[in-house]
This record gives C-alpha cells, structure tokens and sequence, in this order.
C-alpha cells in the first residue's frame, strides 16, 4: 500500500474515533456529482487547490454554530453548506468536516460539485451560484418494495396531498424547511415527509425548486413507498418509516389540528445555546486540525495518485442507500442523476407494458444471452427497443447498474444511445433508442441478407465500429473496455450505421492502468482473446482481438463460432481466424472474402484489411495495434508490419481427442467463468 494511502487511512481512522468519542457516527453517504473538469498547469492546479482549501475550512468551522452557511474566496470560488434544520449542531458540524473531505477527495480535479448526505449538503463552483434555485442535477432514488397495505393510487395521491402542504408551509418560513406526516385510512401506518431549501434562495424560488421536484416525482418514483430526490438547491423525501428529529408540530393533511410527535429534542434555552457553542468550538479545535493537515497531505501528492482510485466515482453511480435513521431503502432500490447535459429517463414498468404490447410475440426483436428485446412506441409515438432482463439471466443487479451508469454518459454516433429504464418488482429493462435494422449479425450470417452488405456498408461498418472502440478507449473522459463486443452487439440505424451497444460486462480503467485481472471471465467463446478467456487478464487489447475477430467475419461473412471447413482432418481443428492466416500465409487470401464482395470491391484494400484483421487478433497482447492506430492503417496505404500467429485452432485449449466439444454448431456461446479459480473449465450456456 502507498504511503499516500496510509496517510488518508490514518486521517480517516483519527477522524471517526473522534466521531465515535463524542456519541456521533458517521453520516450517511447518499451521492456525489463532480463537472467541469479543470483544464490547468501546476500552477493553476496548485491556486484552484489552495482557494478550495481555503473555502472548505471556514466551511467546516461555521458548522459548530449554523445549520447553513455560504462563503466565497475572492470572486474565483463559492461554497455553501446545509444541514437538515432538524439535526444537532454536533451532526452537523461531523456532516460538514467529513463533506469538506470527501468532495475534495472525490473531485479533486473538478470546478463545480456537490456532495449529498442524509443529514447535510455541501458544494461549490467557480460559478457564482448564490440566490439561484437549480435542479440539475438531480438524483432520485427510491424503494421498490411496494408491499403495503394501501393501493398504489390511495398512496400516490396521499403523498402528493402531504408534500404539497409541506412545500407551502416551507416556502412561508426562514427557515425553508418542513416536516410532516399523514395516516393511511385504517389508521395502522404512518406515512413521512420532508422538504428544505438551502437558504440563499428567496421564499418563491423555493417553492418553484420543491414543486419542479414533485412534477419529477410523476415519472420516477411518486408511486412507491420510500423516495427521495436531491438537487443542489432544494431536496423531497417521503418515506414508510420516520427519519427525522422534528423541532416542530407536525401537522397532518387529513386534520387541521397539530400532531405533536412522540418524541422531539427540548429546544435550549438562549444562554444554554451560547455555551453549547462555546463547548463545540473548543471540540472543533482537534478535528479542524487534522482537517487541515490531510489537506497538507494530500495536496502534496502527485495528482495522478490522488485521482486513483476516484475515477470511477467520478461516474454516475447507482448506488444502493443504506440505512438511515429508522427508513432504508431495499438492495434493489435505485439511483438515478439527471443533468443539464442529458436526462436518462426512469420509465414506469405500465408505460412499458403498454409501449410493447406486454411484451407480446409480435413485438418481439430477438433474443440475447441476458434476455429478449421488443420493439415498442410511447404514447409521443416515439420508437424505443426494450431489453427485458430474464429472471434467469446471469444479468443480475450488479450488470444492470453497470449498463446504466456506463452509457448514460457515453455521447458517439457510434454507441446505442440509451433513453432510460425499469426497475419495478422483478423486471429489471432498459430503454434503448430504436435501431430500424437491429443487429449485424441478423445481415451478415442470413444468407439471404447477406447481400444487401454490399462493400461500402462493410466499408462503413468496420469504420463505424473501430471509431466507437476507440472512443471507450481513449477519447472519452472514462477508459472503458467493452468485454463483448460481438456481432450481435453492433445495432444498424434506418441508414446502416453501426452502433456498438451492450455495456453489461463492460470495465471502467483508472487514466494510468494499462491491463485488469477477474475472477469471473464473462463475454462470447470465440470473440474473447485468450488471455482474458483462460487467464482473466484484460486491457484495450482484448477489445481490439474482439475487433479483429468481427472484422474478420464482416469481411468473410462467415461466423467464427461454428466455422467449418468440410476437408478438414481430426488433427486440424480451425478458427475463422487460423483460416485467415492460412490462406494469407499462401497468397490465397482472395479465397477468404465473402463470394458476393469478390467482383464488387477494391480487391488491394480488401485485402490490406484482412491484414489489418490480422494484425489485431495475435496471440500476445503487446504485438496488437490500438484502435487509433487501426483507424490510421483502415485509411493510409502505408505499409503494415507482418502479422504474427494467431492462437491457432480450439486445440490449443481443448483436448481435441475428446467427442465431449465440437463446434460444428452453428450457435454462439455465452460463458462465465467456473466458480473454481484454479479451474479454466466454462459454464456454457447455449
């Protein structure tokens, strides 16, 4: 472990036994959202550091004695905090000092960001934000165990009653906070609301900001029983089970007359107060301490080892809420961010439903290793394709959250553009853009519609996919490896533009990591390289062997999996690709084009590119292109370097004395790798 990492481990460890000495626990982590990237030198790298440090102490110092606070460094940087009105001043000055850490550590390298917890908010900008009421971004999240003794509507209707009442008696008050709670008929539960603004905002702006909120809560989540949504200047939560410390009466929508809570913290008298502060103050004399010298430390690391580690929290994360106070949120709960940079929308599964026929036969696309995809139409006459995840699938949560924080922040021409999902009971779907010729392979293995794949579509779908790759690769602000790119994983547009899609497996690199290692090997036989498929090591070069692989099948319309040559022996077990090295090694490689590209192509660069093919699927890692290297050789006449050897046929991995594996069949195979980690046996699910 570094010394960098010992250091904040240790600050951490200070920091909660301080928190655990006076009674209090750590706060309850909800999300974060960092922007703008900082475009700077040492210098202003070091400046924009120094003014954070500077904005975030004061910050947490104030928190001893308010429950909000704004500041300002000169005009370069702004920064507020907001406690919930009904925590202890203890909690929220422990929320605010482990806030001012986290942001920093979370987005060291970023202009703008804003960090949630259940009992505080923190943020700031190089904007000037004060007096502005934003909802963007927004993340909502909510609790899909619906399991109640009320019907969806009565609750529905019943929650919109109570916030609505909530948002007017905030908007009325300083303090730009209420709390409250209703009864369902039979009188056996209690339902809970709360809503705040921070208080730079004026009385009216905060009741738009709230209102703009619950209009969210129509689409998202307004009918489940447990949500919340968090945006930087106002936050609504409605919950099953109490989660506040009220200061106030409650008052319920079904009466008139106050319901007192059960229980509720004696306010302090005036002189009380003071000494309170007075004792906190000197409480804060340690933290603040520490506070300052991690800040020591940790601007004193190199910047790539402070971002390490944090790339991947940079994401929108769908992150399961913990407990907090007496409410929770089920593991299969969600959360979702929307921004002023695009919207991923949450659909209601009925929406669904209703859009695909339940999900008939005739709106049926085909179906995948995780499940079936439909076609589908919105009421704004929209078409949407729907990935329904089978109750089977090895997709499970874990792959689902994965594809949604993924490509909800992935902008290429080449890339699925995904609209939104379904997280409701069992059903776990996501909400595509529809793609008018669905996948590649649906063209390029039906022998009929193989020639519509005429030699400028394979042109432009070969060009179209390496430019996706090499934006996942290197252009985009995540390094993501892909993990399965096939060809049932490339979609068609109406005007047969190639779309890679499918981020389930996919990984996300830190910005110096070159290679990973799993336990768990997922993707298609016959696409993965063999280091991943027997070893669990993958980088950007697995993806460009996938590549090779796809390139070699669209330039010979021929499958790897289920390849067969009729003259082959029993000793001479052949790939697609130990095919295409066969033939390129004697000249023949003209025999290895698809039949109807041979009279309709310009035969030099068909075959430049099934060098270029090649070239990308050797056996060792190292002596394999990137892909911006391959879309400069798909475009030069440059001369290519020699291939070397591809891993030859299935027996370099398999006993080909044994009958128990063929692959004559014709069907793709989808594979997890065995429990067994010192086994390189395979689950194959046909």
């Amino acid at each position: 472990m570094s010394r960098s990492l010992n250091s904040r481990t240790l600050f951490l460890i200070l920091i909660s036994t301080m928190l655990m000495k006076h009674g209090n626990s750590m706060p309850t982590y909800n999300y974060h959202d960092c922007k703008d990237p900082l475009l700077e030198n040492a210098t202003t790298g070091a400046i924009f550091q120094s003014d954070l440090t500077s904005l975030l102490s004061p910050l947490s110092l104030a928190a001893s004695s308010k429950s909000f606070h704004k500041a300002n460094v000169s005009t370069r940087l702004y920064g507020l905090f907001l406690c919930r009105a009904d925590v202890s001043q203890d909690t929220c000055k422990n929320c605010t000092i482990t806030a001012s850490i986290e942001i920093k550590s979370k987005c060291a390298s970023n202009s703008s960001a804003v960090i949630w917890y259940d009992e505080c908010m923190l943020r700031y900008s190089k904007e000037q934000f004060f007096g502005v009421a934003q909802t963007k971004p927004l993340v909502f999240a909510w609790n899909i165990d619906d399991n109640n003794s009320t019907s969806p509507t009565e609750t529905h209707l019943n929650a919109q009653a109570l916030m609505y009442q909530l948002i007017e008696q905030a908007s009325s008050r300083d303090m730009l906070f209420s709390v409250g709670k209703y009864t369902v008929n039979d009188g056996s539960e209690d339902r809970y609301g709360l809503v705040q603004c921070t208080r730079d905002i004026n009385r009216s702006s905060c009741a738009s900001c709230l209102s703009k909120l619950m209009e969210r809560t129509k689409t998202c989540c307004g009918h489940s029983v447990g949500w919340r949504l968090l945006a930087p200047t106002c936050t609504i939560r409605y919950e099953k089970d109490i989660f506040y410390d009220s200061l106030e009466p409650l008052v319920s929508p079904n009466t008139s007359k106050p319901i007192l809570p059960s229980k509720g913290p004696i306010l302090p008298s005036k002189d009380n107060r003071n000494r309170t502060a007075k004792l906190l103050i000197l409480h804060m004399v340690i933290p603040i301490a520490v506070f300052m010298l991690f800040c020591l430390i940790w601007s004193a690391q190199p910047k790539e080892r402070r971002n390490q580690g944090e790339q991947l929290t940079n994401l929108i994360q769908v992150n399961n809420l913990k407990s907090s106070s007496r409410s929770y949120f089920k593991d299969q709960g969600m959360i979702a961010l929307e921004d002023n940079k695009g919207e991923i929308q949450c659909f209601s599964l009925s929406t669904i439903k209703v859009a695909t026929n339940s999900f008939s036969d005739d709106t049926k696309l085909g179906e995948g290793g995780f499940g079936p995809v439909f076609k589908g139409k919105l009421n704004n006459g929209k078409e949407i394709a729907v990935k329904r995840l089978s109750f089977k699938s090895r997709q499970g949560i874990e792959e689902f959250k994965n594809e949604v924080t993924l490509i909800a922040k992935l902008q290429h021409k080449n890339l699925v553009r995904l609209l939104g999902c379904c997280l409701d009971r069992n059903e776990k779907l996501l909400v595509y853009e529809y793609m008018a010729n669905t996948g590649l392979d649906a063209f390029l293995f039906d022998q009929n519609k193989r020639g519509k794949l005429d030699w400028p579509k394979r042109e432009k779908i070969i060009n179209g996919i390496a430019r996706g790759l090499s934006y996942l690769h290197e252009d985009s602000r995540l390094k993501i490896i892909h993990r399965d790119l096939k060809a049932s994983n490339v979609l068609l547009d109406q005007d047969m533009n190639p779309k890679i899609s499918d981020f389930g497996t996919a990984r996300i690199f830190y910005s110096d990591q070159i290679e990973a290692s799993t336990e768990r090997v997922v993707g298609t036989y016959g696409y993965m390289a063999p280091e991943y498929a027997l070893e669990g090591s993958f980088s950007v070069k697995s993806d460009v062997y996938s590549f090779g692989v796809l390139m070699l099948e669209i330039l010979s319309g021929r499958k790897n999996i289920g390849f067969f040559q009729p003259e082959r022996r029993r000793d001479q077990t052949l790939t697609l690709i130990s095919y295409a090295w066969r033939l390129w090694s004697e000249g023949k490689e003209l025999e290895f084009l698809d039949h109807v590209l041979v009279n309709a192509c310009p035969i030099n660069v068909a075959l430049r590119w099934i060098h270029i093919g090649l070239l990308c699927v050797q056996e060792r890692p190292k002596d394999r292109p990137t892909m911006s290297s391959v879309i400069l050789m798909l475009g030069s006449t440059t001369a290519l370097p020699l291939p070397l050897a591809p891993p030859f046929s299935l027996s370099n991995y398999y006993d080909n004395t044994s009958d128990e594996f063929s692959i004559t069949e014709e069907k793709e195979e989808e594979v997890e790798e065995g429990e067994d980690d010192n086994s390189n046996s395979f689950s194959v699910k046909l």
